[in-house]
């Protein structure tokens, strides 16, 4: 098996008093979705900006493409092909549409063919090019949140519960741009509470419990056994 692009060894992560990540060990392989799973609090949004480098790590060790990163700040991560969809979606509802997807871009303009796909995978943000993004309906503002994300083609994607609250016909049009992303060879690492949405998109799954990872292995192992489920996570994903 080739080198997973992303590795996490024993890492630790303070927010003011309290230590949130203790020790997390986890493994993202090349070009497959891995769903980080687990109750709410238990540390999953802590782990990506912790890897994003929006928190800083207390100690352990972060390893991106072969290179370690953990001291690096976040633009550095960024430039180095790590794009971030934090889960309050970060866009500014004072600039349009366009112009949040400009600042999404590190290295260059944005490239017209990338245009193209985006908006045909999101055809709303055509619709809106050039309205302020504050204007979007929730589901719209999410849409632009993960195309601004991948409006250049990056290595890596860390993904925090995208269809939060949003309409089925929003969550199947997100879940098919990510199949397409992942079509592109891009690794995705996804928190996501929708069951279905992650049984459906995840070829690996990590699950985490009180700051570190208690279970990893196939999505689909995870999701053919309530047992496992209830064991882990408290619940069957059949009642989510």
């Amino acid at each position: 098996m080739s080198e997973p692009i992303l590795s996490l060894r024993g890492l630790h992560t303070d927010i003011a008093q309290y230590h949130i990540l203790q020790g997390v060990d986890l493994e993202v392989p090349r070009g497959q979705v891995t769903m980080l799973l687990g109750r709410n609090g238990v540390g999953k949004t802590t782990t990506l900006k912790s890897i994003m480098g929006q928190w800083s790590a207390k100690s352990g060790q972060i390893l991106y493409d072969g290179q370690d990163i953990t001291r690096l700040p976040v633009s550095a991560r960024a430039r180095a092909g790590i794009g971030f969809v934090p889960e309050d979606m970060g866009i500014f509802r004072d600039l349009t549409v366009e112009e949040n997807m400009v600042l999404g871009c590190t290295t260059g303009p944005l490239d017209p063919a990338r245009k193209d796909w985006l908006l045909s995978a999101f055809p709303a943000l055509g619709t809106f090019w050039h309205s302020e993004a504050g204007n979007l309906s929730g589901g719209q503002k999410q849409m632009l949140s993960i195309a601004r994300a991948m409006v250049e083609e990056r290595k890596l994607y860390l993904i925090d519960e995208p269809t939060k609250g949003l309409a089925p016909a929003i969550v199947s049009t997100m879940a098919q741009a990510l199949r397409e992303l992942k079509a592109q060879g891009a690794s995705i690492l996804l928190v996501e509470q929708n069951f279905s949405v992650a049984r459906a998109l995840g070829d690996s799954a990590a699950v985490m419990d009180d700051g570190r990872v208690i279970w990893t292995g196939e999505m689909a192992e995870l999701a053919a056994n309530k047992d496992l489920q209830e064991r882990l996570m408290g619940l069957s994903m059949e009642t989510h």
